[in-house]
């Protein structure tokens, strides 16, 4: 093991850039920690006559991503470019063909392809590590894969997501509605070229379906997940579930129960004093809950090029070592094909709607909630306009398809103003 091991790297924005300046900075130190000396041989991106805050020029320069996977001087491919298809996918094939291993960041393209890819990495002996491309600085992954190897894992559950977190404290602190903020988190360069990979919930999405696959030995289901983004959530929600001693946050939550593998991101309230109530900005928490370990919680940074990049050399050093664990934590030939179930555990609601000023209003709510076997926890109204007034519910537990049933004949009662909303909140 005392060769070089080299790298190769496709993609050079801020993920790319930190991976490159913890090589050149810690040198010494990685060959401390891995009895081998770890060096870049060639890098590639779409510019190379951008600025970037590295000196790339002792590396040989590929323009297209494909060769670069393909050298001879590349022992790991370490694949930031991002994007489920395309110069992402066609060079991780590449260099798994031409006998490299894989270190990425794209939770986009292992969500979509990592089962295929997982197998064909394996058929030629090679691995594929992905610590950066789930909650950014957090080692989740190799918890997953290793510290809670022992454990059956019972549910996985997490704000996976900055961006979100990013917006919906922001707005509960600054008492900002959901349209100003969502723009300043544009203009800070916090949002994705396409939001709705942010705030649809997508992308956190991904990142739930990769913790699944490794927690339940199932193979990636990213289509079964059950999405629902943050566009909904208004500063009155925020104001009233806080008032309520409850917090919002984009929550995933994935559990393999008798019915199937249940795995949804939503908005959520969760209980102010909890640790996933109290996290705040830009930072990501995971909660894993195993039967022998009970639960652990692992809070840190979710993205950036220091976090992210620490993250990818934490996969590079692992590789340098001569750690040769399967993608997913075991052989993608023994992965399951996950039955997917809807999430049907009972659970309180938050339920906020605008009702017409008018007598028994309230009354006609309540019995159609009974109706459909949902009794009331707790009740507010809150200063009213003249013709109607908004009213809090949070329900006992009861089902999501009660709760859309009850919603769904509430316009019959011609009392509710507008659309009601619905909100689960979770047991942490």
């Amino acid at each position: 093991m005392s060769n070089p091991l080299r790298l190769g790297i496709a993609g050079l924005g801020t993920v790319g850039i930190g991976t490159v300046q913890i090589v050149q900075r810690h040198a010494g130190l990685l060959k401390q920690r891995t009895g081998r000396e770890i060096t870049i041989s060639a890098v590639s991106a779409r510019s190379r006559t951008k600025n970037r805050d590295a000196d790339l020029s002792a590396y040989a320069w590929e323009d297209d991503p494909v060769a670069l996977a393909t050298r001879d001087d590349v022992d790991i491919f370490v694949e930031l470019m991002g994007g489920s298809d395309g110069a992402a996918l066609a060079s991780t094939r590449a260099a798994i063909a031409a006998g490299k291993d894989v270190v990425t960041a794209n939770k986009a393209l292992l969500a979509h392809h990592g089962h295929s890819l997982a197998a064909e990495a394996e058929e030629h002996g090679h691995v594929i590590r992905f610590e950066a491309a789930v909650a950014g600085g957090i080692p989740v992954v190799k918890a997953l894969t290793e510290g809670l190897a022992g454990n059956e894992i019972r549910r996985v559950m997490g704000v996976m997501n900055g961006t979100c977190n990013y917006i919906l404290t922001r707005m509960e602190n600054a008492g900002l509605p959901y349209a100003e903020v969502f723009e300043e988190a544009r203009q800070l360069g916090y949002l994705e070229a396409d939001p709705n990979l942010d705030v649809g919930g997508i992308d956190a999405g991904h990142k739930l379906s990769l913790l699944a696959a490794i927690a339940f030995g199932t193979k990636v289901s990213f289509d079964a997940v059950e999405l629902e983004g943050i566009g909904r959530v208004s500063i009155d929600d925020i104001r009233r579930a806080d008032d309520m001693g409850y917090r919002i946050k984009l929550l995933g939550v994935a559990q393999m129960t008798g019915r199937g593998l249940e795995q949804r991101m939503s908005p959520c309230l969760v209980p102010a004093d909890s640790p996933l109530g109290q996290l705040q900005g830009g930072t990501n928490m995971v909660v894993l809950e195993g039967d022998s370990v009970g639960q652990i919680v692992l809070r840190g940074a979710g993205a950036g090029a220091g976090p992210t990049a620490s993250a990818v050399m934490a996969d590079i050093v692992e590789i340098a070592r001569g750690s040769r664990i399967s993608t997913f934590g075991q052989p993608a030939a023994s992965l399951a094909t996950p039955v997917p179930a809807k999430a049907t555990a009972p659970a309180p609601y938050y339920l906020r709607m605008e009702l017409s000023d008018k007598p028994g209003a309230l009354a006609k709510v309540a019995t159609v909630l009974g109706e459909e076997g949902i009794s009331i926890d707790r009740m507010r109204q809150y200063g009213h306009a003249d013709t109607s007034a908004p009213v809090l519910i949070v329900t006992h537990k009861t089902t999501r398809d009660a709760v859309d049933h009850a919603l769904g004949r509430l316009p019959a009662t011609n009392v509710v103003v507008g659309d009601a909303v619905a909100i689960r909140i979770e047991t942490v």
